[in-house]
């Protein structure tokens, strides 16, 4: 994004209506996200689809931590074939013996988000 692109914030729920370390979907758009919401209070958003096995299931993967590069990361492991990506970058960490289909990027896409007055907005 550069300097003269400016960020359209939507609103995609309520943040008490995401259940903590439990994805969910939302549409942002042409752009299915899944929304994941973090003990620590954070909402992160990656995208739906699974690079992998070419189906939008990323917001009913598993969510948990790993270490990169010295520091923890939230991630979630995909529930088809169990690719392990990080949730704040979308890089995909284990490919768990997988390519891509049809030559996709392994890595999830990723969204800004914000919390403001108890909603989850997501900026595009």
């Amino acid at each position: 994004m550069t300097a003269l692109e400016t960020i359209v914030w939507t609103t995609v729920c309520r943040f008490d209506d995401l259940a903590p370390e439990r994805g969910a979907a939302a549409l942002l758009g042409a752009d299915q996200v899944a929304l994941f919401r973090l003990l620590d209070g954070r909402v992160l958003a990656v995208q739906q689809h699974d690079p992998f096995s070419d189906a939008f299931v990323i917001s009913r993967g598993i969510v948990g931590s790993r270490f990169v590069e010295g520091a923890e990361v939230p991630t979630v492991a995909s529930p088809m074939y169990k690719q392990v990506f990080d949730l704040t970058t979308g890089r995909c960490l284990d490919v768990a013996g997988k390519t891509p289909a049809r030559d996709l990027d392994p890595d999830l896409r990723t969204w800004p988000v914000r919390l403001r007055d108890g909603l989850v907005e997501v900026g595009s």
